[in-house]
């Protein structure tokens, strides 16, 4: 992983807090919820089973968007 990419992953880790302790950076990404971008700048698409358990995810539309700053950052960024 890039510097600058790890610098802006250790800043929006400061800036919130995570109910499942950032396993997904800490897991080297192996730990994701399936996700799907959809174009928008702050939402992505939750892909997952138990997206609806997850407090980053709100329904929209038949379907459910994710709005964790740091998954979102993952998808768009680091394609992942």
């Amino acid at each position: 992983m890039e510097e600058d990419a790890k610098l802006q992953i250790e800043e929006i880790i400061g800036q919130m807090k995570c109910p499942k302790d950032f396993i997904c950076y800490k897991s080297g990404f192996e730990s994701l919820c399936r996700t799907e971008d959809t174009g928008t700048e702050s939402f992505i698409k939750c892909m997952g089973e138990d997206h609806q358990r997850c407090t980053f995810s709100i329904p929209f539309g038949y379907g459910y968007m994710c709005h964790c700053r740091l998954r979102v950052y993952i998808c768009k960024k680091l394609k992942r």
